[in-house]
């Protein structure tokens, strides 16, 4: 892997400095002319106090991120509203002919100092990650400087959440990802496909590349009958519950780092994965990074303007899908533009920043996840203009990786992961015009209780917020924040929090929506077989594989194991034996059988799986959340990932099945390079 090395210092880094001391000094100038509380009383003052500004931020500045990252959130916000201030009134009580009558003067001084100089920051760099690596490796030359660190190699993990193989060769092809195109063509590193087992989710997906097993999780939420209650993998506390029976000691033990996760991978440091929200755990690292993007006008500023930017840039395409009737489409509103900001924007760069501060502080193996394609691809559509943009906005994140290893005392092998991939098509309720749940519920002729909204998209928000909290000052202000998207989401169902219900007056089936793949479960401790179901709602399963949204039903039976049922034939998983004139699994391509047999044996495994049709010459599925871009059963591209490897390492095996598969080859990587 060739990577563009920074020299220590360059032409454009010059030109960078007299732009960003220029501007400063006309901004005091500014201030000078329209504060009468300030005063400047020699003509050269304010280019003499806008360079010492420069030098004193240079020396307050890591000090008061490394007090704000101790504090907690509120000091972070301090910092950024006054933190800048502080460095400017010291410049200025320094600086001889200076007068400076009032506490509010360094303020607005600082501020519009601030303005100025990202608006300058920002036209001199175009906004790009070339400045925000520049600005990282700046910060780890600092890091640097206590400690030298190990010179062994390390590896860097990135996940690309939801990407497909076929729409990440179709982006290369294209010339969308000029970073990963140039690592294949220069022979850095080689490309391959895996396939997730059912269900591809990302909980199931990413407990077995870090943990080595993902036999418990059965979907992306379920109804656990050990508790007696439904799990959802990206609440906290049930993500902790999840993590807690996973077996092995997890990829990223013994000194690993594990960012914006939903599991540790056993990492003793992380920064805001799921499991570890609730332990207070590694939430040093995430404030340390955000106090340094507040004192930094160029990390905070290109942040917000990035924010801002999707904002308008999301509500722009959702109204130019709407006004050129692309089908299929959903509801994009203003809460999904700010998640979809937040997320794509703020929590991605914070993200990075943490990478880059671990890199630099020569931490052995991260591994961290983007989530910026999934996202975008549920709601717009799997290879629609904006899904595909987001991809290359992560092939900029990964040149920015990139850059930092070349300051790193560590030679870091960057790998990247995809955990599934996605399929396209019109919802179940759009096909159907109801749900899933109503379909149940009309012909059960019972009570039905429901979660088939996707929260996901508040994860990553929600996890920066419990982790700015941690366990000290306003962690109860956030974590109510949490609770209020929990709700706002519809998923007050899976509150992990909430006492288990008496069956007694409860719903008699729960059902749940994790893409295409649909949960039907009894309220019971046991699970049932083909016959009890049959026996109670005789109407069910004969209405669900006769649907013409609905290609399969999975159930238990005494004698033959679990089955796929279909309208004109029924699969035995355990023998591969069809039985009548249409195999059910036909649809879903070579090896469906392998990849959904596992999940139906499990005892985590509900009453019955309910598998969207598909259509097999488009990969067309139905998803039973309100989702263009789903993933989670079967058909289409959802269970095809993606998997580029330094050619440096051993290479991986030609059929890689599970994520247990991708675990084994990062951890024969991790022994190999330490």
């Amino acid at each position: 892997m060739t990577a563009p090395v920074l020299r220590r210092f360059r032409g454009g880094d010059v030109g960078r400095l007299l732009l960003a001391w220029v501007g400063g000094t006309l901004t005091l100038v500014v201030v000078d002319w329209v504060l009468h509380d300030l005063e400047f009383t020699a003509w050269w003052t304010p280019a003499v106090a806008a360079a010492v500004i420069g030098l004193v931020g240079l020396v307050l500045q890591p000090l008061l991120v490394a007090v704000a990252a101790r504090v907690g959130w509120v000091a972070v916000i301090a910092l950024a509203v006054v933190g800048q201030a502080v460095v400017v009134a010291v410049a200025l009580a320094v600086v001889p002919g200076i007068v400076v009558e009032s506490w509010w003067a360094p303020l607005i001084a600082a501020w519009l100092a601030a303005l100025v100089g990202s608006l300058l920051a920002w036209l001199s760099t175009a906004g790009t990650d070339e400045g925000f690596a520049v600005a990282l490796a700046r910060r780890g030359r600092r890091s640097r400087q206590h400690g030298d660190g190990p010179d062994e190699d390390g590896l860097l993990v990135v996940q690309l959440d939801g990407v497909a193989y076929p729409v990440l060769t179709w982006a290369l092809a294209a010339g969308n990802m000029p970073t990963l195109e140039r690592w294949l063509r220069e022979g850095s590193h080689t490309l391959h496909e895996w396939r997730p087992t059912t269900p591809c989710t990302t909980p199931a997906s990413q407990l077995g590349i870090l943990h080595g097993s993902a036999e418990r999780v059965p979907a992306f939420r379920w109804y656990d009958r050990e508790l007696g209650r439904v799990l959802t993998a990206n609440h906290p506390a049930d993500a902790a519950v999840i993590e807690q029976r996973a077996q092995g000691p997890g990829l990223l033990a013994d000194g690993g780092v594990s960012v914006s996760n939903l599991f540790s991978g056993g990492a003793d440091r992380t920064a805001m994965v799921m499991s570890r929200l609730r332990s207070g755990r590694g939430t040093t690292i995430t404030r340390e990074a955000v106090a340094w993007f507040a004192v930094r006008p160029d990390g905070l500023a290109r942040s917000l303007f990035r924010t801002l930017a999707e904002v308008v840039r999301e509500r722009t395409q959702s109204a130019r899908q709407a006004h050129r009737d692309v089908l299929p489409r959903v509801k994009r509103d203003w809460t999904f533009a700010f998640l979809r900001a937040g997320s794509n924007g703020m929590v991605r760069d914070l993200s990075t920043a943490v990478v880059a501060q671990e890199m630099l502080r020569g931490t052995p193996i991260l591994y961290v996840d983007y989530v910026d394609y999934d996202e975008v691809a549920h709601h717009a559509g799997v290879f629609r203009r904006e899904a595909l943009a987001a991809l290359e906005a992560l092939d900029g994140v990964l040149a920015t990786l990139e850059t930092v290893t070349t300051h790193c005392r560590r030679r870091y092998r960057i790998a990247v992961v995809s955990d599934h991939g996605q399929s396209q098509g019109a919802t179940f309720l759009q096909v159907h015009g109801a749900t899933l749940a109503d379909l149940v519920a009309e012909l059960t002729a019972g009570s039905v209780e429901a979660v088939q909204a996707s929260n996901e998209d508040y994860a990553r928000l929600r996890a920066l917020a419990e982790e700015m909290a941690g366990a000290g000052a306003g962690s109860g202000t956030a974590r109510r924040a949490a609770e209020r998207m929990d709700r706002r989401t519809g998923s007050s169902a899976a509150d992990s929090d909430a006492p288990a219900r008496e069956a007694d007056g409860a719903s008699d089936l729960i059902v749940l929506a994790s893409g295409n793949l649909g949960l039907v479960n009894a309220r019971s401790d046991q699970r049932l077989v083909l016959q009890e179901i049959d026996e109670r709602w005789p109407r069910l399963i004969p209405g669900l594989v006769n649907h013409p949204a609905i290609g399969c039903v999975i159930a238990m039976t005494v004698d033959e194991g679990p089955v796929a049922i279909g309208s004109d034939g029924i699969h035995a998983l355990r023998t591969g034996k069809v039985i009548g004139d249409v195999d059910p699994l036909a649809a879903y391509g070579e090896g469906a059988r392998e990849r959904i047999h596992p999940a139906s044996e499990r005892p985590e495994a509900p009453d019955l799986y309910v598998v969207s049709a598909c259509d097999p010459a488009t990969g067309t599925v139905h998803a039973f959340e309100e989702l263009v871009g789903s993933h989670g059963g079967l058909g289409g591209w959802q269970d095809r990932a993606v998997l580029l490897a330094p050619a440096e390492l051993a290479p991986p095996p030609d059929d890689l099945l599970g994520a247990d598969a991708i675990h084994r080859v990062l951890r024969g990587w991790r022994d190999e390079l330490v």
